[in-house]
């Protein structure tokens, strides 16, 4: 089974994997998180990081982190070598309950899933969204804010 491995901005990647127990109790010793701490040295939390990586005991894994380009997914870029190891940047609840589910799959099927997942689970919401819900915005005044 594939191993996964959330990196994030603390408290986030340990609230991620809360809700993943809450839905599904039983994927605790496959799921791990490390939180980023604002003060502690990005080379402590790839210590941290890769020893989190080796007790998933998994020859697979893999690695979901929140924002592209930031320190939690420039130390997870770190420990990916792409054939073992895949790595998403991004992370919300959606990617993961999928990745929970869909851990028996090969690497490259569970990182589609994963990506699929957390693309599905941001859609607009209320009485102006669209019937099918195929998460466009209608607002003719929408402004894309880049991280």
């Amino acid at each position: 089974m594939i191993g996964i491995l959330i990196i994030a901005h603390a408290p986030l990647a340990s609230a991620l994997r809360d809700c993943a127990l809450h839905v599904f109790p039983d994927c605790g010793s496959g799921v791990l998180a490390i939180d980023v701490l604002p003060n502690e040295a990005p080379e402590d939390t790839l210590e941290s990081a890769a020893q989190a990586l080796d007790s998933l005991g998994t020859s697979e894994v893999l690695l979901l982190t929140d924002v592209f380009g930031a320190t939690p997914c420039n130390i997870a870029q770190k420990l990916t070598d792409g054939v073992q190891t895949r790595l998403l940047a991004g992370a919300n609840l959606p990617m993961l309950l999928r990745s929970v589910c869909y851990r028996h799959e090969s690497l490259n099927a569970l990182t589609a899933r994963a990506q699929a997942g957390g693309i599905q689970g941001v859609m607009p919401v209320g009485s102006n969204a669209p019937h099918h819900q195929s998460g466009k915005l209608n607002a003719t005044s929408h402004h894309d804010h880049q991280q």
